[in-house]
């Protein structure tokens, strides 16, 4: 496997926090780590591309190109809570191989480069019916994590977690990181605003950090056009249709 990266900066930060953002199910993580992205106005710093992407780009109207990518954004907190690196991207890896690739070459970076060693993993979990108030399920590198995320109103997560929302959590371990996962109810095919904003709400409690929710809707649609570009929504329709809804890598 080929992990490519693209580094522009490396910030000197507080303490910092990796909060993963990649698009599984519902589209949860996505919408969490772009809104962090837009309402924080983080900065990149990284870009990631890895030969487990998508094997396409897509051609703009400009005659640009469009194309599976990952990239690090951080935040610089002034009111001296621990900064954050959020890891977002319009793709995961699409192989077991590519996925333990990337997330071990992400972590390692922001470990010992940016001296980072906690790591929060958003994803949805798919369930038949929606709720305006969803439960949000949990899991953590260990006990005494564990029962910090409890204490934010979670519930254990008992199950497999698949793809980068898993093995984002299993990695940090092995590595001496700390750190949770937040799984949200989400009926799991389109962008679910509504289950991203409550990752939001119970993040913003560990974090203890205030982010504007009033434009939340227009982020959904900001990640329901980069998944256009990428043929993504058409693909996930026909699957439904098929009944073979869920891939591998979402979570």
């Amino acid at each position: 496997m080929v992990v490519i990266s693209n580094v522009t900066e490396k910030p000197k930060l507080n303490n910092p926090v990796l909060i993963e953002g990649l698009p599984g199910i519902g589209y949860v993580a996505s919408i969490v780590s772009l809104h962090l992205i837009n309402e924080m106005k983080a900065t990149r710093f990284a870009q990631l591309v890895s030969s487990s992407f998508h094997d396409f780009a897509v051609t703009t109207q400009d005659g640009g190109v469009y194309s599976p990518i990952n990239e690090l954004y951080y935040v610089k907190r002034e009111d001296g809570n621990r900064d954050l690196i959020i890891w977002y991207g319009n793709t995961q890896a699409l192989s077991i191989p590519g996925q333990y690739e990337l997330c071990g070459k992400t972590l390692k970076f922001v470990q010992q480069e940016l001296g980072c060693n906690y790591v929060i993993s958003i994803g949805g979990f798919k369930k038949g019916e929606a709720t305006s108030v969803p439960t949000i399920y949990s899991t953590a590198t260990d006990l005494d994590t564990m029962k910090t995320v409890l204490n934010l109103g979670t519930k254990v997560m008992v199950g497999n977690v698949f793809g980068i929302a898993g093995i984002s959590i299993g990695l940090a371990k092995l590595y001496n990181m700390k750190g949770f996962s937040l799984l949200v109810d989400t009926l799991g095919i389109a962008p679910d605003v509504n289950a991203a904003r409550h990752a939001l709400l119970t993040l913003s409690k560990f974090l203890n950090f205030n982010v504007d929710l009033a434009s939340i809707e227009q982020t959904g649609k900001e990640i329901n056009h980069s998944l256009e570009l990428l043929g993504l929504i058409s693909r996930i329709s026909e699957e439904k249709k098929k009944e073979e809804q869920q891939l591998r890598w979402f979570i």
